[in-house]
Protein backbone atom coordinates (compact mmCIF):
# COMPACT_ATOMS: atom_id res chain seq x y z
CA UNK A 1 0.00 0.00 0.00
CA UNK A 2 1.20 3.37 -0.83
CA UNK A 3 0.91 7.21 0.91
CA UNK A 4 -0.96 9.96 -1.67
CA UNK A 5 1.34 12.82 -1.14
CA UNK A 6 1.15 16.21 -2.13
CA UNK A 7 4.38 17.63 -4.01
CA UNK A 8 6.00 20.31 -6.42
CA UNK A 9 8.17 18.27 -9.28
CA UNK A 10 9.31 20.05 -13.05
CA UNK A 11 8.44 17.58 -15.31
CA UNK A 12 11.09 18.49 -17.53
CA UNK A 13 14.00 21.10 -17.91
CA UNK A 14 13.02 23.66 -19.26
CA UNK A 15 9.48 23.70 -17.25
CA UNK A 16 8.37 25.22 -13.63
CA UNK A 17 7.73 23.01 -10.79
CA UNK A 18 3.92 22.90 -10.14
CA UNK A 19 1.60 20.81 -8.13
CA UNK A 20 2.22 16.70 -8.51
CA UNK A 21 1.19 14.12 -6.86
CA UNK A 22 3.53 11.49 -6.02
CA UNK A 23 3.17 7.74 -3.86
CA UNK A 24 5.97 7.07 -0.87
CA UNK A 25 5.89 3.94 0.62
CA UNK A 26 3.92 2.76 4.17
CA UNK A 27 7.18 1.96 6.78
CA UNK A 28 8.66 -1.36 5.99
CA UNK A 29 10.53 -2.83 9.85
CA UNK A 30 13.09 -0.34 9.58
CA UNK A 31 11.81 2.41 8.04
CA UNK A 32 10.52 6.02 9.44
CA UNK A 33 7.89 7.77 7.73
CA UNK A 34 8.35 11.66 8.36
CA UNK A 35 6.08 14.49 8.30
CA UNK A 36 7.84 17.29 6.63
CA UNK A 37 7.54 20.78 8.17
CA UNK A 38 10.20 22.46 6.40
CA UNK A 39 13.03 21.56 3.37
CA UNK A 40 15.70 24.06 2.50
CA UNK A 41 16.37 25.24 -0.88
CA UNK A 42 19.92 24.54 -2.46
CA UNK A 43 21.22 25.90 -5.44
CA UNK A 44 21.93 22.06 -6.76
CA UNK A 45 18.03 21.84 -6.82
CA UNK A 46 18.30 24.76 -9.55
CA UNK A 47 20.78 22.63 -11.29
CA UNK A 48 19.25 18.99 -11.34
CA UNK A 49 15.58 20.65 -12.64
CA UNK A 50 17.25 22.24 -15.48
CA UNK A 51 19.27 19.40 -15.86
CA UNK A 52 22.22 21.25 -16.12
CA UNK A 53 24.63 18.46 -14.32
CA UNK A 54 23.17 16.05 -17.03
CA UNK A 55 21.31 12.51 -17.04
CA UNK A 56 18.28 13.78 -14.47
CA UNK A 57 15.41 11.60 -13.70
CA UNK A 58 12.11 13.44 -15.22
CA UNK A 59 9.41 13.69 -13.06
CA UNK A 60 11.64 15.04 -10.11
CA UNK A 61 10.84 16.71 -6.69
CA UNK A 62 13.47 18.84 -5.79
CA UNK A 63 14.66 18.98 -2.01
CA UNK A 64 17.59 17.61 0.46
CA UNK A 65 17.54 19.19 3.45
CA UNK A 66 14.60 17.96 5.09
CA UNK A 67 13.39 18.40 8.51
CA UNK A 68 10.24 17.55 10.43
CA UNK A 69 8.55 14.80 12.68
CA UNK A 70 8.20 11.28 13.08
CA UNK A 71 4.92 10.54 11.82
CA UNK A 72 4.92 6.23 12.08
CA UNK A 73 8.09 3.72 12.13
CA UNK A 74 8.39 0.73 11.32
CA UNK A 75 8.22 -2.54 13.48
CA UNK A 76 12.27 -2.88 13.92
CA UNK A 77 13.11 0.48 14.28
CA UNK A 78 15.11 1.27 17.27
CA UNK A 79 16.24 4.55 17.07
CA UNK A 80 12.83 6.78 16.88
CA UNK A 81 9.49 7.18 17.94
CA UNK A 82 6.39 8.99 16.60
CA UNK A 83 6.83 13.01 17.52
CA UNK A 84 10.87 12.68 17.44
CA UNK A 85 12.24 15.53 15.73
CA UNK A 86 14.38 14.58 12.42
CA UNK A 87 16.43 15.30 9.09
CA UNK A 88 17.38 13.95 6.20
CA UNK A 89 19.89 15.21 3.91
CA UNK A 90 21.23 14.32 0.72
CA UNK A 91 21.31 10.68 0.85
CA UNK A 92 18.49 8.10 1.84
CA UNK A 93 20.63 4.68 0.77
CA UNK A 94 23.85 3.15 -0.01
CA UNK A 95 25.36 0.17 -0.19
CA UNK A 96 26.01 -0.19 3.73
CA UNK A 97 29.14 -2.94 2.27
CA UNK A 98 31.75 -1.08 1.41
CA UNK A 99 34.65 0.35 2.08
CA UNK A 100 33.27 3.72 2.86
CA UNK A 101 30.38 2.77 3.62
CA UNK A 102 31.99 0.50 6.67
CA UNK A 103 33.51 3.52 7.79
CA UNK A 104 31.00 5.90 7.86
CA UNK A 105 31.46 7.62 4.51
CA UNK A 106 28.20 6.46 2.15
CA UNK A 107 28.93 9.79 0.37
CA UNK A 108 31.16 7.82 -1.51
CA UNK A 109 30.02 4.62 -1.45
CA UNK A 110 31.43 2.71 -4.19
CA UNK A 111 28.37 0.65 -4.26
CA UNK A 112 25.07 1.98 -5.26
CA UNK A 113 23.97 4.93 -3.83
CA UNK A 114 20.78 6.59 -3.47
CA UNK A 115 20.75 10.02 -3.08
CA UNK A 116 17.47 11.98 -1.93
CA UNK A 117 16.36 12.82 -5.61
CA UNK A 118 17.37 12.54 -8.76
CA UNK A 119 18.00 8.87 -8.33
CA UNK A 120 16.86 5.52 -7.79
CA UNK A 121 16.16 3.34 -4.47
CA UNK A 122 18.33 0.51 -3.85
CA UNK A 123 16.38 -1.59 -5.75
CA UNK A 124 17.60 0.71 -8.95
CA UNK A 125 14.12 1.00 -10.00
CA UNK A 126 12.19 3.31 -7.99
CA UNK A 127 12.78 6.91 -8.90
CA UNK A 128 13.72 9.13 -5.57
CA UNK A 129 11.83 12.28 -4.93
CA UNK A 130 12.73 15.23 -2.17
CA UNK A 131 11.68 17.04 0.10
CA UNK A 132 9.32 19.36 -2.25
CA UNK A 133 6.39 17.38 -0.50
CA UNK A 134 4.53 16.80 2.87
CA UNK A 135 6.64 13.26 3.81
CA UNK A 136 9.03 10.78 2.94
CA UNK A 137 9.68 7.46 4.21
CA UNK A 138 13.18 6.70 4.58
CA UNK A 139 15.35 3.53 5.97
CA UNK A 140 16.03 4.49 10.36
CA UNK A 141 20.07 5.02 9.25
CA UNK A 142 19.67 7.49 6.87
CA UNK A 143 17.74 10.20 9.83
CA UNK A 144 19.02 12.53 11.97
CA UNK A 145 18.24 13.52 15.34
CA UNK A 146 17.65 17.36 15.28
CA UNK A 147 18.88 18.57 18.84
CA UNK A 148 16.10 20.61 21.06
CA UNK A 149 17.25 24.16 21.11
CA UNK A 150 17.24 24.21 17.09
CA UNK A 151 14.68 25.79 15.80
CA UNK A 152 13.25 23.32 12.97
CA UNK A 153 13.01 26.17 9.86
CA UNK A 154 16.05 27.75 10.33
CA UNK A 155 17.80 23.71 11.13
CA UNK A 156 16.85 22.67 7.72
CA UNK A 157 19.87 23.85 5.89
CA UNK A 158 22.37 22.49 7.99
CA UNK A 159 21.35 19.14 6.36
CA UNK A 160 23.64 20.28 3.03
CA UNK A 161 24.78 23.48 3.85
CA UNK A 162 26.12 22.69 7.14
CA UNK A 163 27.43 19.37 6.81
CA UNK A 164 29.14 20.38 2.98
CA UNK A 165 31.43 23.00 5.16
CA UNK A 166 31.52 21.12 8.16
CA UNK A 167 33.05 18.50 6.99
CA UNK A 168 36.14 19.34 4.91
CA UNK A 169 36.22 21.94 8.29
CA UNK A 170 37.07 18.66 9.78
CA UNK A 171 38.89 16.83 8.10
CA UNK A 172 41.38 19.35 7.67
CA UNK A 173 41.93 19.87 11.19
CA UNK A 174 40.19 23.66 11.31
CA UNK A 175 40.58 24.80 15.08
CA UNK A 176 42.12 27.08 17.44
CA UNK A 177 45.68 28.62 15.78
CA UNK A 178 44.25 28.21 12.29
CA UNK A 179 43.50 30.61 10.04
CA UNK A 180 40.45 29.83 7.31
CA UNK A 181 39.71 31.53 4.24
CA UNK A 182 35.86 31.58 3.17
CA UNK A 183 35.72 32.13 -0.65
CA UNK A 184 32.60 33.58 -1.25
CA UNK A 185 29.46 34.52 0.88
CA UNK A 186 26.45 32.95 0.28
CA UNK A 187 24.58 29.72 1.18
CA UNK A 188 27.76 27.54 2.25
CA UNK A 189 29.80 30.63 2.61
CA UNK A 190 27.79 32.01 5.29
CA UNK A 191 27.42 28.56 7.46
CA UNK A 192 31.03 27.97 6.75
CA UNK A 193 31.93 31.26 9.05
CA UNK A 194 29.68 30.46 11.38
CA UNK A 195 30.62 26.92 11.80
CA UNK A 196 34.71 27.52 11.66
CA UNK A 197 34.47 30.37 14.20
CA UNK A 198 32.60 27.89 16.33
CA UNK A 199 35.36 25.29 16.91
CA UNK A 200 37.87 28.46 17.09
CA UNK A 201 39.95 29.65 14.19
CA UNK A 202 40.45 32.82 12.96
CA UNK A 203 37.90 33.51 9.72
CA UNK A 204 38.32 35.70 7.00
CA UNK A 205 35.93 36.09 4.52
CA UNK A 206 36.99 36.57 0.62
CA UNK A 207 33.68 38.13 -1.91
CA UNK A 208 33.90 40.31 -4.65
CA UNK A 209 31.11 41.88 -3.05
CA UNK A 210 31.79 45.01 -0.61
CA UNK A 211 27.84 45.07 0.26
CA UNK A 212 28.79 41.84 2.23
CA UNK A 213 31.46 43.33 4.41
CA UNK A 214 28.60 44.21 7.22
CA UNK A 215 27.25 40.54 7.06
CA UNK A 216 30.78 38.90 7.35
CA UNK A 217 31.45 40.50 10.69
CA UNK A 218 27.95 39.84 11.85
CA UNK A 219 28.11 36.29 10.72
CA UNK A 220 31.35 35.95 13.34
CA UNK A 221 34.41 36.67 10.36
CA UNK A 222 37.39 38.30 11.90
CA UNK A 223 37.90 39.90 8.52
CA UNK A 224 36.94 40.84 5.17
CA UNK A 225 38.41 41.52 2.24
CA UNK A 226 37.47 42.18 -1.56
CA UNK A 227 38.65 39.47 -4.14
CA UNK A 228 38.17 42.36 -6.42
CA UNK A 229 41.10 44.76 -5.26
CA UNK A 230 44.23 43.04 -6.53
CA UNK A 231 46.23 44.37 -3.29
CA UNK A 232 44.24 42.08 -1.67
CA UNK A 233 46.36 38.89 -3.13
CA UNK A 234 49.63 40.08 -2.18
CA UNK A 235 48.92 41.08 1.72
CA UNK A 236 47.21 37.85 1.99
CA UNK A 237 50.08 35.60 0.31
CA UNK A 238 50.69 32.62 1.91
CA UNK A 239 48.50 33.38 5.07
CA UNK A 240 46.05 30.43 5.00
CA UNK A 241 46.12 27.23 6.73
CA UNK A 242 42.56 26.39 4.40
CA UNK A 243 40.94 27.89 1.96
CA UNK A 244 37.19 26.87 1.68
CA UNK A 245 36.39 27.56 -1.91
CA UNK A 246 32.25 27.58 -2.26
CA UNK A 247 31.88 29.36 -5.18
CA UNK A 248 30.51 27.83 -8.61
CA UNK A 249 31.72 30.30 -10.62
CA UNK A 250 34.82 30.64 -12.60
CA UNK A 251 37.53 32.18 -11.34
CA UNK A 252 41.95 31.91 -11.25
CA UNK A 253 42.65 29.17 -8.77
CA UNK A 254 46.02 29.83 -9.03
CA UNK A 255 45.91 33.34 -7.13
CA UNK A 256 43.74 31.73 -4.46
CA UNK A 257 46.71 28.81 -3.95
CA UNK A 258 49.02 31.92 -3.69
CA UNK A 259 47.46 32.43 -0.11
CA UNK A 260 47.70 28.99 0.88
CA UNK A 261 50.87 28.07 3.46
CA UNK A 262 53.12 25.77 2.77
CA UNK A 263 51.17 22.16 3.36
CA UNK A 264 47.89 24.17 3.59
CA UNK A 265 45.06 23.57 1.12
CA UNK A 266 42.67 24.60 -0.76
CA UNK A 267 39.17 22.63 -0.66
CA UNK A 268 36.48 23.17 -3.62
CA UNK A 269 32.47 22.52 -2.92
CA UNK A 270 31.65 24.32 -5.63
CA UNK A 271 31.44 23.27 -9.59
CA UNK A 272 32.46 25.62 -11.73
CA UNK A 273 31.04 25.54 -15.40
CA UNK A 274 34.60 25.00 -16.84
CA UNK A 275 37.18 23.31 -16.01
CA UNK A 276 39.97 25.63 -14.34
CA UNK A 277 44.11 25.79 -15.11
CA UNK A 278 45.88 25.11 -12.30
CA UNK A 279 49.61 25.73 -12.48
CA UNK A 280 51.77 22.78 -11.12
CA UNK A 281 54.67 24.96 -9.46
CA UNK A 282 51.24 26.64 -7.28
CA UNK A 283 51.56 23.89 -5.84
CA UNK A 284 54.94 22.31 -5.67
CA UNK A 285 56.39 24.86 -4.31
CA UNK A 286 54.51 25.21 -1.34
CA UNK A 287 53.60 21.08 -0.71
CA UNK A 288 50.10 22.89 -0.98
CA UNK A 289 47.07 20.69 -1.91
CA UNK A 290 43.83 21.43 -3.87
CA UNK A 291 41.39 18.86 -2.88
CA UNK A 292 37.74 19.09 -3.15
CA UNK A 293 34.80 17.57 -0.48
CA UNK A 294 31.31 15.85 -1.06
CA UNK A 295 28.68 16.80 2.12
CA UNK A 296 29.55 13.97 4.44
CA UNK A 297 28.47 10.42 6.01
CA UNK A 298 26.01 9.90 8.31
CA UNK A 299 27.53 9.62 11.08
CA UNK A 300 29.20 13.24 11.12
CA UNK A 301 26.80 14.84 10.37
CA UNK A 302 25.03 13.95 13.33
CA UNK A 303 27.73 15.32 14.74
CA UNK A 304 27.61 18.48 13.32
CA UNK A 305 24.03 18.94 14.63
CA UNK A 306 24.99 18.10 17.53
CA UNK A 307 28.19 20.83 17.55
CA UNK A 308 25.24 22.94 16.15
CA UNK A 309 23.43 22.96 18.97
CA UNK A 310 25.61 22.98 21.30
CA UNK A 311 26.85 26.65 19.61
CA UNK A 312 23.57 27.54 18.83
CA UNK A 313 24.50 27.72 15.32
CA UNK A 314 21.60 27.51 12.48
CA UNK A 315 21.18 29.20 9.30
CA UNK A 316 20.10 32.77 8.39
CA UNK A 317 16.48 32.34 5.97
CA UNK A 318 14.15 33.51 4.41
CA UNK A 319 10.73 31.21 4.69
CA UNK A 320 8.77 30.98 1.65
CA UNK A 321 5.44 29.12 0.59
CA UNK A 322 5.73 26.49 -1.54
CA UNK A 323 3.78 28.22 -4.35
CA UNK A 324 6.99 31.07 -4.15
CA UNK A 325 9.16 28.31 -5.84
CA UNK A 326 9.96 29.15 -8.98
CA UNK A 327 10.65 33.24 -7.72
CA UNK A 328 12.71 31.85 -5.35
CA UNK A 329 14.71 30.20 -7.88
CA UNK A 330 15.04 33.06 -9.97
CA UNK A 331 15.90 35.74 -6.83
CA UNK A 332 18.60 32.83 -6.26
CA UNK A 333 20.21 32.32 -9.39
CA UNK A 334 20.59 36.60 -9.13
CA UNK A 335 22.11 36.12 -5.81
CA UNK A 336 19.37 37.90 -4.29
CA UNK A 337 18.72 35.60 -0.74
CA UNK A 338 20.58 35.60 2.35
CA UNK A 339 21.27 33.47 2.62
CA UNK A 340 19.07 30.19 2.38
CA UNK A 341 15.54 30.03 1.41
CA UNK A 342 13.61 27.44 3.26
CA UNK A 343 10.21 26.45 1.96
CA UNK A 344 7.01 25.96 4.57
CA UNK A 345 5.63 22.81 3.58
CA UNK A 346 2.33 24.03 5.66
CA UNK A 347 1.81 26.02 2.62
CA UNK A 348 1.54 22.73 0.60
CA UNK A 349 -0.79 20.71 2.75
CA UNK A 350 -3.02 23.48 2.33
CA UNK A 351 -2.92 24.37 -0.93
Amino acid sequence: MSLPTPAYATPSPTQALAPFQIERREPGPRDVLIDIHFCGVCHSDVHQARDEWGGAIFPMVPGHEIVGTVARVGAQVTRFKAGDRVGVGCMVGSCRDCAACREGLEQYCEGTISFTYNSRETDGKTPTYGGYSTRITVDEYFVLRLPEGLPLDKAAPLLCAGITTYSPLRHWGAGPGKRVAVLGLGGLGHMAIKLARGMGAEVTVLSHSEKKREDAARLGAHEFLASSDPETFRKLAGRFDLILNTVSVDLDWNLYLDLVRRDGAMVLLGVPPKAPKVEAFRLIGKRRALSGSLIGGIPETQEMLDFCGKHGIVSDIELIPMQAINEAYERMIRGDVRYRFVIDLASLRGA
